[in-house]
């Protein structure tokens, strides 16, 4: 297994939120990250939606997975979302994370959550702290 999905493994093993979520990791290399889950019933609103908590907490997970791919390990200060589509019951949801900026402390990540037919359910951005603490001291 390459160095990013030892990553995003070890990560996965302790996140039981994104266990909750039942997310699955579709791939993962240095600096971006695709993933996929689908939306279940206890995930929906009042308005009979997702919770916008859930396309955000996807994006989000897609943002960490992404950023700590590099093997050091990074943690969000900053994050904003627009959605721009509601969800429904039974949705599949991908989110993929891509790096746009990095520099030797900070990382900027883009996140497009979408649905099974490609529209575009949400736009996130975040901003993560690069620690000099790595995940893997053999992998550097």
């Amino acid at each position: 297994m390459d160095l990013p999905n030892r990553i995003v493994a070890e990560m996965m093993r302790n996140d039981f939120f994104s266990q909750w979520l039942e997310i699955i990791v579709e791939s993962v290399t240095e600096g971006n990250c695709r993933l996929k889950m689908t939306v279940r019933k206890e995930m929906v609103n009042g308005f009979g939606i997702a919770h916008g908590g859930i396309a955000f907490s996807l994006a989000d997970s897609a943002l960490a997975f992404a950023s700590n791919s590099r093997n050091r390990k990074s943690l969000v200060i900053e994050t904003s979302v627009s959605f721009t589509n509601t969800v429904k019951m039974g949705d599949v949801l991908t989110a993929t994370a891509s790096e746009i900026n990095l520099t030797k402390r900070t990382g900027v990540y883009q996140v497009l959550v979408a649905n099974a037919s490609g529209k575009a359910v949400a736009h996130f951005k975040g901003v993560v702290i690069r620690k000099d603490e790595l995940w893997f001291p053999e992998g550097e």
